[in-house]
């Protein structure tokens, strides 16, 4: 299952993107699918045509999950 992610570099504007798995607490790099700034532009330091990325866990601040479509329909049918 992939994720969509915000990944908060250090001294670097944040990067929307997916991955394939978490990473866990073992992994010293992470490597982002489709990346790109948050309003949709492309990263200025990566070439348009990238597709993947790795970069250093030693880098990234925090990672943020954004939920997906799927788990938007789960909870939509729940009454409030």
């Amino acid at each position: 299952m992939a994720y969509s992610v915000i990944i908060h570099i250090a001294g670097e504007p944040s990067v929307v993107g997916e991955i394939e798995e978490l990473p866990k607490s073992t992994d010293t790099i992470i490597m982002v699918s489709n990346p790109r700034l948050r309003d949709g532009k492309d990263v200025h330091y990566i070439e348009p045509n990238v597709t993947k990325v790795i970069w250093p866990i030693a880098k990234v601040a925090l990672i943020e999950l954004l939920e997906s479509e799927e788990e938007e329909n789960l909870i939509g049918f729940v009454r409030e």
